[in-house]
């Protein structure tokens, strides 16, 4: 089995609806995903409250299970595995868990509802990667519905209920058409459930609220309709009322076949999202809850982090997730991280000086820093056309603590570092609103300064000042003690170009 820095871990997540696994190398101040696996299995269908497990949702969880030792030996990972609500509740969970350790080689580890929401909390802090503020989180299982209050550092408040999506379906919407009287009971049980911790809940008090699980992806791409879908829905927001409108709109179709044509959902996720909904609904409603922040990382994640932990590894519990996330990607992929790390701080020294004049949001400030450290991470794949490469990279690696928006704005920025200019024959590009567009513009165009500066690649250019004039900027720039600046001077004029166009103004550079 692999040591140090070559560990990997896969960490399983046995539900009542699907089984999550995520494979994972351990780094020292994080993780890097290998590979992940979902199976919809069933295991806790039943109309008897979930009391026993079914004999062919035991084959069929066995038969998964089976499946992912296999993928996490080619992998050479340890399986750490947990099993929730409908392993938890079943009266003949001992012979799943002995089959499981028999024939798929598994130690399967049944957790309470309280340690279930620890870890999905673990996992959401990861995932959103909003700090120092307190959050409300719910996650919507098949078999039950975990609520935590938190800090960055605690569980204030955490609960289990059973409350999910197939607990609710085989409860109120067992028949293939819906029964007029079938919503409006569910809603009324569902919320006189949450109203039992509705005043603890206040009396904590929260400044953002989250929800993760398959149920609020689900509600989140309706939401987004069919079009324009993001490849990320990771901080997605769902206000109240739109999670509204999709209770309604799926209460309006009287048929699981109809909801699959409607919104192009598997047939298994239409027979389950009218109850995981209204769920959701009810939630938003009994807190106050005006608006979600969707995290694409739960307890699978939590459960990797919480092992990583235990080891002494893995990402820290405080900091910035999301700058924490792109420096784990630069260290595997660039090969002069000291290079980006000096653009980026000349970048944004050029940034601090000119954002108003470029009329940025200072919170573009950190998708420009994120840019320039990962914007040679194309040379992973080849030097030639790296800038297309890292393009491709970005947007498809996993970053915590960013939108979907957010790394389709640092995919474009470092895309754009070197060679042609962003313009609409490129598609990616046309596809941004006039606003992002000159986000990318002007962030892209510091950043091809930024580079010129640091051509010599050893860090000699130690101040940067700007001056505005009628006759234009002037970039001044100082050097270590007996280093001369004519190569990096020369570079950097190279690629003004484009910082000139956005500004509207001459650029010139000079040593100072």
């Amino acid at each position: 089995m692999a040591t140090g820095s070559d560990k990997v871990i896969a960490a399983l997540d046995i539900g009542t609806n699907s089984f999550h696994m995520v494979v994972a190398r351990a780094l020292d101040e994080g993780f890097e995903v290998i590979t992940r696996e979902k199976e919809t299995v069933r295991l806790g269908r039943g109309a008897d409250e979930m009391r026993m497990l079914a004999p062919d949702a035991i084959d069929r969880g066995i038969a998964c299970l089976t499946r992912m030792r296999q993928v996490a030996d080619s992998h050479d990972a340890e399986i750490r595995a947990v099993a929730t609500s409908a392993v938890r509740e079943a009266r003949n969970r001992d012979e799943f868990i002995k089959r499981a350790r028999r024939e798929a080689g598994i130690d399967v580890r049944v957790i309470s509802g309280v340690e279930e929401a620890r870890l999905i909390h673990l996992g959401a802090l990861h995932g959103v990667g909003i700090e120092d503020q307190a959050m409300f989180l719910c996650d919507i299982g098949g078999g039950s519905t975990e609520i935590v209050v938190g800090t960055d550092d605690e569980e204030l408040l955490a609960r289990s209920f059973k409350i999910g999506a197939v607990r609710l379906t085989d409860r109120f919407f067992t028949s293939e058409t819906l029964h007029p009287g079938a919503v409006s009971s569910c809603r009324t049980f569902v919320r006189s459930a949450f109203m039992n911790i509705r005043t603890e809940v206040a009396d904590l008090g929260f400044e953002f609220a989250v929800a993760s699980s398959g149920t609020a992806e689900t509600v989140a791409r309706m939401i987004a309709g069919f079009t324009n879908q993001p490849k990320s829905f990771n901080k997605f927001e769902m206000a109240s009322t739109e999670i509204s409108r999709v209770v309604d709109e799926l209460a309006a179709l009287p048929s699981v076949a109809e909801r699959v044509t409607a919104f192009g959902l598997e047939r298994n996720r239409a027979e389950i999202i009218l109850a995981g909904a209204i769920i959701l609904e009810s939630i938003a409603d009994v807190f106050g809850i005006e608006k979600f922040v969707f995290s694409d990382y739960a307890l699978r994640e939590g459960l990797l982090i919480d092992e990583l932990h235990k080891m002494g590894r893995g990402p820290a519990g405080d900091g910035d997730a999301a700058m924490r996330s792109v420096r784990l990607l630069a260290e595997r992929c660039d090969d002069r991280p000291d290079h980006s790390e000096h653009v980026a701080r000349i970048a944004l020294e050029l940034f601090d000086q000119l954002h108003d004049e470029l009329k940025m949001n200072i919170d573009t400030r950190k998708l420009l820093e994120a840019a320039a450290l990962l914007a040679n991470v194309g040379v992973v794949v080849s030097h030639s056309k790296h800038h297309l490469h890292s393009y491709y990279v970005i947007r498809n690696s996993e970053l915590v603590g960013l939108t979907d928006r957010e790394i389709e704005l640092i995919a474009q920025i470092a895309r754009y570092h070197r060679k042609g200019l962003p313009k609409v024959e490129h598609a990616e590009f046309a596809a941004l609103s006039s606003d992002d567009q000159h986000v990318v513009r002007s962030l892209a165009g510091i950043l091809r300064v930024a580079i010129g500066l640091d051509r010599t690649q050893d860090g000699r250019v130690k101040k940067v000042t700007t001056k505005l004039g009628d006759d234009g900027l002037e970039i001044q720039f100082t050097t270590g003690k007996s280093k001369e600046g004519d190569l990096n001077a020369y570079a950097a004029t190279e690629r003004r170009a484009l910082l000139a166009e956005v500004l509207n103004r001459r650029v010139k550079i000079v040593a100072a």
